[in-house]
């Protein structure tokens, strides 16, 4: 994108934002037409400004900028539709899927279906649905996306369709290797589950553990490395001894 361009009312999500100088604030959103996207929000935190109330996580925007979309000024941002709040239970999920899109999307790299999976998943997260199949569908839509998914329904080297009754070897690098030795090898999954994954159906308490399983073992491999702060945190909460209080 050219200097001096300006963008006007962009679809967009914010996903991260820091102090920057003494007034103004570096935000990274994710928008649906320009990808990820970091710009500069010039005296954002002096008294009476209307853009800070509206830089919130989870809130659909339309936002403004001038210059390039990596760099570039923010001038004005607008409420998509009226917010609506995550219950404070799914705040940490939705700090997930934040990192996850941060780690995972270059800069300016659009993605439209990306986009659209991110707001569904939100919606998810705001009802009654099944948070742990929310996170599992959006989590594989991003890998698809991202060029690091997985044929579930399919053994890789013959073209053959996984059949239910029967136990597969995967390898989260690659895919579905094969039969699997034995039950209980390392990387086996019943083909049930595979398939449930492959349909994004993944009603059965068997089928969310085995996606929860492979698809963060098909992150791991994708991060090369990196470590996502929200699961550690995850971690600490669940993990931590009771105090008298929680008692």
């Amino acid at each position: 994108m050219a200097r001096g361009r300006r963008i006007e009312l962009e679809p967009a999500f914010l996903l991260h934002q820091r102090a920057w100088r003494d007034s103004s604030r570096i935000v990274e959103f994710f928008s649906r037409d320009h990808g990820r996207i970091a710009l500069f929000a010039k005296g954002v935190r002096r008294s009476g400004s209307g853009l800070v109330a509206l830089l919130q996580p989870f809130v659909p925007l339309l936002v403004s900028w001038s210059g390039n979309a990596d760099g570039g000024t923010l001038i004005g941002a607008d409420l998509a539709t009226t917010p609506v709040a995550l219950p404070a239970p799914r705040l940490m999920s939705g700090f997930y899927l934040n990192e996850l899109l941060l780690k995972l999307l270059a800069r300016e790299d659009p993605h439209p279906d990306v986009f659209e999976a991110y707001g569904l998943a939100l919606d998810g997260l705001r009802t009654l649905d099944d948070e742990r199949r929310t996170l599992r569908v959006f989590e594989k839509r991003l890998l698809e996306a991202t060029g690091f998914g997985l044929d579930y329904a399919h053994e890789l080297a013959t073209g053959e369709r996984v059949e239910a009754g029967r136990d597969y070897h995967v390898d989260p690098g690659h895919g579905v290797r094969g039969l699997a030795a034995h039950r209980d090898a390392p990387g086996t999954y019943a083909g049930a589950d595979l398939l449930s994954l492959a349909a994004e159906d993944l009603r059965s308490e068997s089928a969310q553990g085995a996606a929860r399983r492979l698809l963060g073992a098909v992150i791991d491999a994708a991060l090369d490395g990196r470590e996502l702060s929200s699961r550690r945190v995850a971690r600490a909460v669940f993990t931590r001894p009771p105090t008298a209080k929680d008692e």
